[in-house]
């Protein structure tokens, strides 16, 4: 049983769809799950707390001090606790202030401090579901790795649709469990994710760089990483910090830094994604002292070529490694990325190009064809780079 003795916080706050809370409650509990409610004022005022204490055999957390004994309760402590927390239903006002950080209730305080997954079952009617405001908070959360049970994804026993009704218990439990499943998917595999710019020394403050903020390879990291695989990132000059402890990090700064790094890792790797902006040239020279302006017309660099990363592992490339490439175009894109392909030895190649609104440098959002050395090609919309992550493993390992 995927649910046996898994800690899971379930979140309860104020709609009608309350009620269903004590049956999803009651199927976490048969599955084996150790269950903590935590609920809002609202919520009480759908579903009483004697009523889910009852059957989760565990006092219900509604205020930040009990009201008897006056002791704290700690939302820092549940978040540590858990393995997963669901907010079941989930309000629009819920969902707003879970996007926006606006922690003025107990479920709120203790899904900011929540160190795992979130899944989160929105429960609305019709036009607050679809409003623009919802649907962006509901982007937001999907930005940050909350997994959003989609309401009425099925269908209702009168058959009509039950878009913005919150999805059946059944449905819940089901993607708890898939959840859990996924979490050891990739259990015993060894990956390599590089990620981020390198930047090329001028002198001591001027550099060669790009505009890779990192946020794919990082998301790619902590993707297989949440699967259950031992995971290497290799990362260049970024501001970002992983959310997976699991994960162990290489920081480098200049390509060849990076390739040195890689070729040790890859060794082992099962599976080697280069997400990195790689610099294809370096200076030929670095000044050891600031280069001064004054008394120069101008300046002259010469370059030279930077170590292929990918060309060097790809003629690497042991048995059964699975190797995937990225390319960014700007024109002729499948083209250009196929050739790469060929060129450098890959099973895959992610392209995307700058062409695309939401893809590219700097930006939350990728949208991704992914191209393979048997001809395989399969698009992607546009999405957070959390998704468009969990996508590009799901591509990789499913059909590799």
């Amino acid at each position: 049983m995927m649910l046996k003795g898994k800690h899971i916080v379930l979140g309860i706050s104020g709609g009608i769809a309350a009620y269903k809370s004590a049956y999803l409650l009651r199927l976490l509990i048969k599955k084996g799950a150790e269950v903590q409610v935590v609920i809002t004022p609202n919520g009480k005022e759908f579903i009483t707390p004697a009523t889910l204490a009852a059957l989760s055999g565990k006092p219900v957390v509604s205020e930040f001090f009990a009201a008897n004994t006056g002791e704290w309760h700690s939302h820092v402590d549940l978040g540590l606790w858990a393995d997963l927390m669901i907010v079941a239903p989930a309000t629009a006002s819920t969902i707003g202030k879970m996007a926006n950080g606006i922690a003025d209730n107990m479920l709120i305080t203790t899904y900011l401090s929540a160190k795992e997954q979130v899944m989160v079952a929105p429960a609305m009617d019709l036009d607050m579901w679809r409003h623009p405001s919802t649907q962006r908070n509901v982007a937001a959360l999907k930005r940050d790795g909350v997994i959003i049970v989609e309401p009425g994804s099925g269908e209702l026993a009168s058959g009509l649709s039950g878009k913005g009704r919150m999805e059946e218990p059944e449905m819940i439990v089901e993607a708890a469990e898939r959840y859990f499943s996924s979490c050891q998917s990739l259990k015993g595999q060894r990956v390599l994710v590089t990620a981020g710019p390198t930047y090329e020394n001028i002198d001591p403050v001027r550099f060669i760089g790009n505009y890779s903020s990192g946020k794919m390879g990082f998301a790619i990291a902590e993707e297989f990483a949440s699967r259950g695989a031992e995971v290497t990132l290799v990362a260049g000059p970024v501001s970002l910090s992983l959310k997976d402890d699991n994960v162990r990090r290489i920081d480098v700064t200049s390509a060849r830094e990076m390739c040195d790094a890689c070729k040790k890792v890859a060794k082992d790797a099962d599976y080697v994604v280069l997400a990195a902006a790689v610099a294809d040239y370096a200076p030929e020279t670095v000044a050891e002292k600031k280069i001064k302006r004054e008394g120069t017309d101008g300046m002259i660099l010469r370059l030279v070529k930077n170590p292929d990363i990918a060309a060097t592992l790809g003629e690497a490339k042991h048995e059964g490694q699975v190797l995937v490439g990225f390319a960014l175009e700007t024109d002729h894109e499948e083209e250009n990325a196929i050739g790469k392909l060929r060129r450098k030895n890959l099973d895959w190649i992610v392209l995307n190009s700058l062409r695309d609104p939401g893809a590219g440098f700097m930006k939350d959002t990728n949208k991704v064809t992914i191209l393979s050395s048997s001809g395989e090609r399969i698009s992607f919309g546009t999405k957070s780079k959390r998704e468009v992550a969990a996508d590009i493993v799901d591509t990789i390992t499913a059909k590799s």
